[in-house]
């Protein structure tokens, strides 16, 4: 079958997100010959190998055949162009990156502010803030596109103050540059600075006058820093971001949608976090792990259990996520037999490899049930050392059913592994001084004294609001 280079480019070009439909053009393409490079051909053939290689390279999702693409390209002497480099620089781990950043300055690429932003981006997610900001400062004619990458980089890497200068000093600032920040704060955990500078956004000039809009990413970036702190004003931050999105949007965007679920769930406010969940008109894995999560915290065990169900029905595959939630639900719930069964089947049954979260909700689900014998066991089983949850599951649920002997056997092997875990051994030695064991819990406390390990103070809050 003879297919024309420009109509095979064009093919490509439409089925970017059919994996399979692409590797049928692919071989349509090789079989064809088009991506030989012939120099005696006319003019306006010789860039079709370039253009080809370009739509495959973009077309492909994994890292590997990006690579492999330009590897063949190179060989049959298709000269790279701008338009090469953009889609191999957002995929590359640094070494490589860096090769290819050799190869656009040997080309004389450099001044095209594609790669340039590629480049910037990368330099800035392997934390090599200086090298992005030399790079910001080679762009021949410095735009929006790129402060909002160096505001980006600034972000990323941790640096807010810095941040927050650039974005006072840019001469032009979109939806992306608030956004840019007000997501940065919350990514570096200071989430009543999110909110905070969402508020100024929201009063600035630009913003009422409608030059700029706050679209679904800022929002859902907002409403991720209110669930993030406790207390009414947080809550009612959450509420006014809702309105404002009802007021101005026609539906509820996937992102923002869960964000509020979350956020109503975090708070309690479980009637609302189910009506949005029924506005919504698409809903995907992380909404359903949205409400099964917020139904599983809050007394509704059944219901996330039925929540799954339904998940599943809809076609959705659960994510490793979602059955962190079902199987809280279960211990929560005491539903040991459906937490058991699932907890065995996760990889036959989903492809998802069992990680520490799991291992701690099974030995909570058997903890609580009174099954202390099996949950030891599922901690000896497991593929790795037990985190601080895990053993505090299991230290709790020995203390509650009373095995102590079993809590301190477990108890103490994996805390000689872990010295760091001095909340455990405050609760192994409480647990001993219970049932009057003074010389267990004396040995322990002097273990603490002996290993340097400080107890963290305890303290209250309250909130006024």
């Amino acid at each position: 079958m003879s297919c024309s280079g420009g109509f095979l480019l064009q093919l490509t070009q439409r089925c970017k997100k059919h994996p399979k439909q692409m590797m049928q053009i692919h071989s349509l393409i090789v079989t064809n010959g088009h991506l030989l490079h012939y120099p005696n051909a006319p003019l306006s053939d010789q860039w079709m190998p370039t253009l080809l290689y370009n739509a495959l390279i973009s077309a492909y999702h994994t890292h590997k055949h990006k690579v492999l693409l330009f590897t063949y390209m190179l060989a049959n002497q298709a000269p790279p162009n701008s338009h090469t480099f953009s889609p191999l620089l957002k995929s590359s781990p640094l070494p490589l990156g860096t090769t290819f950043h050799s190869q656009t300055l040997k080309r004389g690429l450099l001044s095209d502010p594609f790669i340039l932003t590629s480049l910037l981006a990368l330099y800035a997610r392997n934390q090599l803030l200086p090298h992005a900001h030399r790079v910001f400062e080679e762009f021949p004619m410095v735009c929006i596109v790129a402060c909002n990458a160096m505001l980006n980089a600034f972000s990323i890497n941790g640096h807010m103050e810095a941040a927050v200068a650039f974005f006072e000093r840019m001469p032009q600032k979109d939806v992306y540059s608030w956004t840019t920040v007000v997501n940065g704060f919350a990514l570096n955990g200071n989430f009543g600075a999110s909110i905070r500078f969402f508020g100024k956004m929201m009063s600035h000039g630009d913003v009422v006058r409608g030059l700029v809009k706050p679209n679904e990413a800022t929002c859902a970036s907002v409403l991720s820093s209110c669930a993030n702190l406790d207390g009414r004003v947080a809550l009612d931050c959450g509420k006014q971001v809702h309105g404002y999105v009802l007021m101005n949007e026609a539906k509820l965007g996937v992102n923002v949608g869960t964000s509020l679920i979350n956020l109503y769930g975090k708070m309690g406010r479980l009637s609302n976090a189910e009506k949005v969940f029924r506005q919504m008109v698409v809903r995907k894995v992380c909404t359903w792990n949205a409400m099964i999560s917020s139904l599983a915290c809050h007394g509704r065990e059944k219901e996330a259990l039925d929540m799954f169900e339904k998940m599943k029905l809809h076609g959705l595959k659960p994510s490793s996520i979602t059955l962190v939630a079902v199987l809280t639900a279960c211990a929560r719930g005491n539903f040991v037999r459906e937490g058991l069964e699932l907890f065995r089947s996760m990889w036959q049954d989903f492809g998802i490899e069992p990680i520490m979260k799991h291992y701690g909700c099974v030995v909570d689900l058997l903890g609580r049930a009174g099954h202390v014998e099996e949950a030891a066991e599922i901690i000896r089983n497991m593929p790795f050392k037990p985190d601080a949850s895990v053993l505090g599951a299991f230290l709790g649920a020995c203390r509650i059913h009373g095995a102590i002997e079993l809590g301190e056997e477990i108890g103490k092997k994996m805390l000689k592994l872990q010295r760091q875990h001095c909340g455990q051994y405050v609760l192994l030695s409480s647990m001993n001084a219970e049932k009057e064991r003074w010389d267990h819990a004396a040995d322990l406390r002097r273990e603490i004294m002996e290993a340097g390990i400080h107890e963290i103070p305890a303290y209250s809050m309250v909130d006024l609001t």
